[in-house]
């Protein structure tokens, strides 16, 4: 398996990026590892002996992280961005991942490797912890306007995604999804049928209405705080509000643990308590510590995309590669391609003369 990193994207690159990637090589020796960039700044912060399942390609431009996707797809085709997602749509390897511009991460995943047929509207699909179990969300970032269709696409591909990917998050290896038709939740401001806005309430009966088709379960309106609780296994929203989910997540996990910090140090009897309590205090900060969950998947491509945090750092990273392997492993994409009845395609590496349907600019991550 060869999975193919945008060395150069994200507000620590490269070393940040280098340093988790080849950590990752050296424990998965199964995998090669591809990484693009300029190689001398690459080489750079390679510590001892390159591992064996390592290889730099060199790629002179780098797409900035404020730059317009647009303008990147047009001008930017030998930045290390659009060399990695070639590789994939070529076949030369089985993901790519990047910490990079978001907006152009999913504009050159989608026009070069090109969408599932039958999806319209690619989603991120982030997995969070939970009470009891990962809980997959989606969409959170790469479609700010959605339709009704659009979210039953994403209930479509979450549940193919949370049959084949459980146990990501630290802490949670022995806990498995719940079931193989894996129940469905839609965000909204209440558990009532007709709370929520015009597209929630249209959302929900398309949604009661394919879950057979879709393979998974409609359980329902989900609020808020049921992403916590681990009340069902997907739950979809339009891109904006998961953003804000993700963002407020990653916010208050922050806070929990910089709280819980202060209160374990101001005192001797504090720290000899933390002394008492470290082994679980590890398995709560493997839990809550968002770097631990690498990325997320842009789910509903001919092969895998994993975006990662802007503000990644090399444990983000090696957790990411982590996920890449896993999600290629348990073949995703073709479940989703079964969800939809399509065959695979001949070829991943163009669109094959399809017409791409209008994206709203992804959200930043």
């Amino acid at each position: 398996m060869r999975i193919a990193i945008d060395a150069m994207g994200g507000d620590k690159a490269p070393g940040e990026i280098v340093s988790g990637a080849l950590a990752a090589a050296r424990e998965l020796s199964d995998i090669e590892v591809l990484l693009v960039g300029d190689q001398a700044a690459m080489e750079k912060h390679v510590e001892g002996a390159l591992p064996s399942n390592v290889r730099f390609h060199h790629a002179p431009d780098v797409v900035e992280m404020g730059e317009a996707p647009s303008q990147a797809l047009r001008k930017k085709t030998n930045s290390s961005l659009a060399v990695a997602t070639q590789m994939v749509a070529d076949g030369l390897a089985d993901a790519v991942l990047s910490a990079g511009n978001t907006g152009a991460c999913a504009a050159f995943a989608l026009f070069r490797i090109g969408r599932i047929k039958g999806v319209d509207r690619p989603g991120i699909a982030t997995v969070f912890p939970s009470q009891t179990k990962p809980v997959v969300v989606l969409d959170t970032g790469a479609n700010a306007n959605c339709k009704a269709d659009h979210l039953v696409e994403f209930a479509v591909m979450g549940a193919a995604y949370a049959r084949g990917v459980a146990g990501i998050i630290p802490g949670t290896a022995a806990l498995n999804f719940s079931e193989e038709l894996p129940p469905v939740g839609l965000l909204s401001i209440g558990e009532e049928e007709g709370k929520g806005n015009s597209l929630t309430k249209a959302a929900f009966k398309l949604l009661q209405e394919n879950a057979t088709q879709g393979k998974y379960q409609f359980h329902g309106n989900v609020e808020g705080r049921d992403l916590s609780l681990g009340t069902t296994d997907v739950i979809v929203c339009d891109g904006f509000v998961g953003n804000v989910v993700l963002k407020v997540a990653e916010g208050t996990a922050k806070m929990v643990a910089g709280a819980l910090r202060d209160s374990l140090t101001s005192g001797w009897r504090a720290k000899l308590g933390a002394l008492l309590l470290a082994p679980s205090l590890r398995q709560f900060k493997a839990k809550v510590d968002y770097t631990g969950y690498g990325g997320a998947v842009l789910l509903g491509l001919n092969a895998i995309c994993i975006i990662c945090h802007g503000s990644s750092n090399a444990r983000s990273i090696q957790s990411a590669i982590h996920i890449a392997q896993h999600v290629v492993e348990a073949d995703v994409v073709e479940d989703i391609r079964k969800a939809f009845h399509q065959e695979e395609p001949e070829s991943n590496s163009h669109l094959n003369g399809q017409k791409t349907a209008p994206v709203s600019p992804p959200i930043s991550l």
